[in-house]
């Protein structure tokens, strides 16, 4: 991808907007999401956050893969789908909307964003009855470096 699509990508990643409820107060987080128009997971991932304090806008760009890193989402951290607040920071996959939301009341200096590597049996939007894959939610670092944030070791931690 060349310099001017990079910066037309971050830049439409970064017209996102908070919304408002009538009193002037935050309503919800908004987010812009980037997914395949065929992925059920990503929908339902779509819902979860939806359903735990977020808005989202949809969009299904031509090249996935593009778009992560023109985010600077290492491919190591890649998933299905990526979340892009109006700040700026990425959630590439099925990060839990809790954990999206204590990482946006505080982010840690120098985050570019939070991952969930892979498809966690069991986390937001990979519902299979009861089956539940401990994973690690990744804090991805502007330098590219990376630490746990949080760790869903009980189906339970993610709420």
């Amino acid at each position: 991808m060349n310099i001017v699509n990079r910066i037309f990508v971050l830049c439409l990643l970064l017209s996102t907007n908070v919304a408002f409820s009538e009193s002037g107060s935050p309503s919800a987080t908004a987010l812009d999401v980037f997914k395949s128009p065929s992925c059920g997971c990503c929908g339902k991932w779509v819902e979860h956050i939806e359903d735990n304090g977020f808005t989202a806008t949809v969009q299904h760009p031509s090249n996935l893969n593009e778009t992560k890193a023109a985010l600077g989402i290492p491919p190591n951290l890649s998933s299905c789908h990526t979340g892009v607040s109006a700040e700026g920071y990425f959630f590439e996959g099925h990060v839990p909307a809790s954990v999206m939301a204590r990482f946006l009341a505080n982010p840690p200096a120098d985050s570019a964003g939070l991952a969930v590597p892979g498809m966690p049996a069991g986390s937001p939007g990979m519902e299979m009855g009861s089956q539940f894959t401990p994973y690690n939610v990744v804090l991805v670092k502007k330098d590219g470096s990376s630490e746990i944030f949080a760790r869903m070791m009980s189906y339970d931690d993610q709420f």
